[in-house]
């Protein structure tokens, strides 16, 4: 009779501790990513439409566009 074989190399072995580590450490980091990102507020909706405000990213914009 044949006896099964492990197929568990050390590079197998490296590789998964490797990848265990990985995702350890970025499970360690995301507690600390999640409080560094700001809350953002979203503007009331205009009653009356006309949502367009000139704010500092359009001029950027068409300062940048200008021919």
């Amino acid at each position: 009779m044949t006896e099964a074989v492990s197929k568990l190399s050390r590079r197998t072995l490296f590789a998964g501790v490797g990848t265990a580590g990985a995702v350890a450490a970025v499970v360690s980091a995301l507690p600390q990513v999640r409080q560094a990102l700001p809350d953002i507020v979203a503007k009331p909706k205009p009653e009356r439409g006309g949502g367009y405000s000139e704010s500092e990213h359009v001029k950027r914009y068409y300062k940048t566009a200008q021919v």
